[in-house]
């Protein structure tokens, strides 16, 4: 019966992950068309997540009525890293390739796993740093099949700092990653999300007001164009409320990985949209990292269950005790009561005999 319902819960987690990778491969096709129709508002586009993400869940967090877990400061300070990084990456298009970007990207799995081993202990086996590896191997595939894109003999370009602005942005994402995994984990997932909205909504607002006011200005709001933004906030809203949940389930190294697939679900939508040929290693690079996210998440199950039911036992050992001296003191009560009584049985009797 243990060993289903881990089995269940492993398939769960996998399963959401590959919503969270399409969502994001949605976000990225409707900013993609956008950026096509000559637009550049990358700032107005999460502004517009964050404020539906702060007016949803904020709105939750207020019906609560309860204090932050976490000092408001620390969730400013990780949100202006999740804005930065978000930035730096959409700039890193304009000077590197789209080869160079996929394969840097993949930068964000061993920051993450460094950074939730010193700042939330986190152990890794051999056969999760084999199922990690197996996962970039099946992207590699995929950067295989795109080595002949036009755009490597883009003379335009300067790829060393396009390079840098994407090695920058894998830093930011893995440390809001981190950031949001120990509040989801520890703390409270609607208040984090909440909270992202909130700040999100004030880091993108003041940007957009010194960057990328005069931009906006210049767009033609025309059905088209709102459509696509309209598609863009709801593929983003989905993403940002269904990492969370991979994030608690299965921590910020699984939910890498499970980004890896974004570009093959782009693929999938490209034939859709386009009816474009995909070259056949997309179907393998697919396989691959489906593989290389099961070996991971069967020698992360029995973990993660340990730390869980660790967890458990602390706090039921914490109300046990609880429990146990709110019982003593109450015997020790009744005790007094008790004996009060029974010094005063024999007055009453006697004054009842007179």
């Amino acid at each position: 019966m243990e060993v289903k319902r881990d089995t269940w819960r492993l398939l769960f987690s996998l399963f959401l992950g590959q919503i969270v990778s399409f969502s994001l491969a949605i976000s990225s096709f409707t900013t993609s068309v956008i950026s096509n129709l000559g637009v550049d508002a990358p700032l107005a586009q999460s502004f517009l997540v964050y404020m539906l993400l702060a007016l949803v869940y904020g709105t939750i967090l207020l019906h609560r009525r309860q204090k932050l877990l976490i000092p408001w400061y620390w969730y400013l300070a990780l949100v202006f890293i999740d804005v930065q990084g978000n930035f730096l990456s959409i700039r890193a298009y304009q000077y590197s390739y789209i080869t160079s970007i996929n394969l840097l990207d993949c930068w964000t799995i061993p920051w993450v796993m460094l950074l939730t081993r010193f700042a939330l202990g986190t152990r890794y086996s051999f056969w999760q740093f084999v199922g990690a590896g197996t996962c970039m191997a099946g992207l590699s595939l995929v950067l295989l099949s795109d080595s002949n894109s036009p755009d490597v003999q883009d003379a335009s370009k300067r790829p060393l700092l396009g390079d840098v602005l994407i090695i920058a942005a894998t830093f930011c994402f893995a440390f809001s990653n981190v950031g949001e995994e120990y509040c989801v984990k520890k703390k409270d997932r609607i208040e984090f999300i909440a909270m992202l909205g909130i700040f999100g909504v004030l880091v993108t607002g003041i940007q957009i007001s010194l960057f990328e006011r005069k931009n906006l200005e210049t767009i033609n709001w025309s059905p088209t164009m709102i459509s696509l933004f309209t598609g863009f906030v709801i593929a983003a809203f989905v993403f940002c409320t269904i990492s969370s949940f991979v994030l608690k389930m299965s921590g910020s190294t699984m939910f890498n990985l499970s980004l890896l697939t974004t570009d093959i679900w782009a693929v999938a939508i490209r034939i859709f949209f386009y009816h474009q040929k995909v070259h056949w290693l997309y179907y393998l690079a697919f396989a691959v990292v489906a593989m290389g996210l099961i070996i991971y998440s069967l020698n992360s199950s029995d973990d993660e269950t340990a730390a869980s039911t660790t967890e458990t036992t602390t706090q039921y050992e914490q109300l046990s005790s609880e429990e146990t001296g709110g019982a003593n003191l109450d015997w020790q009560n009744r005790k007094h009561q008790d004996d009060d009584h029974t010094c005063q049985a024999p007055q009453d009797n006697g004054i009842d005999l007179v």
